[in-house]
């Protein structure tokens, strides 16, 4: 479904340029089953998890001592989470047993917003807020449930209310703080961060791909010069947004998990 109307060009009396919006995130269901509206965003997860699944069972499969392509991109790949974020995070030890789940989670989201840039889909599913509210929520179970059970309930709570007697007068509010911004600003800025980089991407890419099409005809075609080599910019640009945005996802997941086992903030 296209997010402009295509017969509509500068210098067309009546044809005003239609700039992105909202509505260029909203789907019309592909189909539905039981009352259940399945659309295209819902569709690209799928495939997405798909792809990481057949990525991952390609490169380790028949994993060979000598390793071939596939399996040489795969253990980098691997590997740069487990010793660029979960070791460096939970160390060695600790963060062994965690490195499937952030490995997962990582290639996981990166997929998510690479669609944005693939032919036919182009369009990150990661810029619908319910998926990162679904991903940033798994990870908060995980760290409250890993909370609980380090340090026992009323450890818990101390651990996330930053409980020290030291502190005297000021102890009450700094608990109320770090409540606050453990149970509802973390894990809400976890969601809105990758949410909000990833909608203000795809709208700068739409804007400047419907401009460049707007502007095609007569003495608007060298506007539209300008505003098609914006859109490669902003593309290339995006490119890179994915992938750090996936790793702050999983930095921050890392960084969680390492105050839920930690004795002290």
């Amino acid at each position: 479904m296209l997010a402009f109307d295509t017969q509509c060009h500068l210098f067309i009396p009546g044809c005003g340029f239609e700039a992105p919006g909202l509505h260029s995130f909203v789907f019309e269901p592909l189909f539905t089953i039981g009352g259940y509206e399945f659309n295209k965003p819902m569709l690209l997860a799928l495939l997405g998890t798909v792809v990481v699944v057949w990525f991952f069972w390609a490169a380790f499969g028949r994993a060979k001592v000598v390793p071939g392509k596939l399996q040489m991109v795969g253990e980098a790949g691997y590997d740069f989470v487990r010793r660029g974020l979960v070791y460096d995070a939970l160390g060695k030890k600790e963060g062994e047993k965690y490195v499937p789940f952030m490995v997962a989670l990582f290639f996981f989201v990166w997929i998510m917003n690479l669609w944005s840039i693939v032919p036919l889909a182009q369009f990150p599913v990661t810029s619908v807020i319910s998926f990162p509210i679904g991903l940033a929520l798994i990870v908060y179970i995980i760290w409250m449930s890993l909370t609980f059970k380090r340090h026992g309930f009323v450890g818990g709570w101390k651990n996330l209310s930053g409980y020290d007697k030291s502190l005297g007068w000021v102890l009450p509010l700094i608990m109320v703080l770090e409540l606050l911004q453990h149970l509802i600003i973390r894990p809400f800025t976890h969601a809105v961060r990758l949410f909000a980089n990833m909608f203000a991407g795809h709208m700068l890419i739409l804007m400047f791909t419907i401009g460049s099409w707007y502007l095609l005809n007569g003495i608007g075609v060298v506007y539209a010069g300008a505003s098609f080599l914006m859109t490669i910019v902003m593309t290339a640009f995006e490119l890179f947004i994915q992938a750090v945005q996936a790793y702050i996802f999983v930095l921050l997941a890392c960084n969680y998990i390492q105050g839920a086992l930690a004795e002290n903030h």
